[in-house]
């Protein structure tokens, strides 16, 4: 399999230039643990790593990078996945724990498809979109906006609802500016399962309204597009809902955020 794609791609099957070679065991590279992650790639099925996206290392272009992985996208005999390496220096051995809690929120259509993981690698499904700020930034010029942005923002709760219910805390969703994406048909994911746990009390629902509707930077964002209810019946909304879990508690959260009709139970 070869890539026709003017990209910084690696072939697992030819010597690595040092630069790539330094991201799959960033920030401390060794031949040992270069040598290891390598098999653990092939032994999922993984044939080349392409390097692009918004960050770098070393000036070389990833799609993400975080205290536990670095993520780049990759090729498979089936096509393009997204890749997510363990850090060297991460404060975990093994990327199970997140696989795990991937596999939890898929069995509620949450999330990219888990496809795979070894010690230090996880293979998912390739998701191609924008960070959920930029995409409703451009979604204010574009006609039907209103009900476009209410789509998304009542499905994006209507996955933390499943979380909510399946008893998976995503665990950062109150600082959600780099866990959700849209899609180019406008569908959104909620991303990074790493610090996710089944442990402690869900709030999955009331950590987004507040990142969405109260206390993020994107919230201005929002108000310019959706008229809400004020911000103490929305809070109220939430306690209520906090203490049931239950769906009509769910439904009067999303009419106070200006989600559905007033008339929906």
């Amino acid at each position: 399999m070869r890539v026709n794609l003017k990209l910084h791609v690696a072939y697992l099957d030819m010597p690595l230039k040092e630069k790539y070679a330094r991201i799959i065991c960033y920030p401390q590279y060794s031949l040992k643990c270069l040598e290891e992650r390598l098999r653990e790639m092939r032994s999922l099925g993984v044939k080349a790593l392409c390097f692009f996206g918004n960050k770098k290392i070393g000036g070389v272009p990833i799609l993400g990078k975080g205290c536990v992985g670095i993520v780049v996208p990759a090729y498979m005999n089936v096509g393009r996945v997204a890749l997510k390496i363990r850090r060297t220096d991460a404060d975990r051995e093994s990327m199970r724990h997140e696989a795990e809690m991937l596999r939890i929120a898929n069995s509620v259509n949450v999330g990219p498809k888990l496809l795979g993981f070894t010690q230090n690698i996880l293979l998912m499904e390739f998701v191609e979109g924008m960070p959920l700020v930029e995409w409703i930034e451009k979604v204010q010029c574009e006609s039907g906006s209103v009900e476009k942005a209410r789509k998304v923002l009542r499905e994006i709760l209507e996955q933390c609802r499943r979380l909510d219910e399946i008893g998976l805390d995503h665990g950062e969703l109150s600082r959600a500016i780099g866990h959700i994406i849209v899609d180019y048909k406008d569908n959104p994911w909620i991303l990074d399962f790493e610090t996710a746990s089944v442990r402690r009390r869900v709030s999955n629902v009331t950590s987004i309204c507040h990142f969405l509707f109260l206390n993020g930077g994107i919230v201005s964002l929002i108000t310019k597009l959706i008229c809400y209810g004020a911000r103490e019946k929305l809070i109220l909304a939430l306690r209520r809902y906090k203490r049931s879990l239950s769906r009509r508690a769910f439904n009067e959260v999303l009419r106070k955020c200006g989600l559905i009709d007033q008339s929906i139970e």
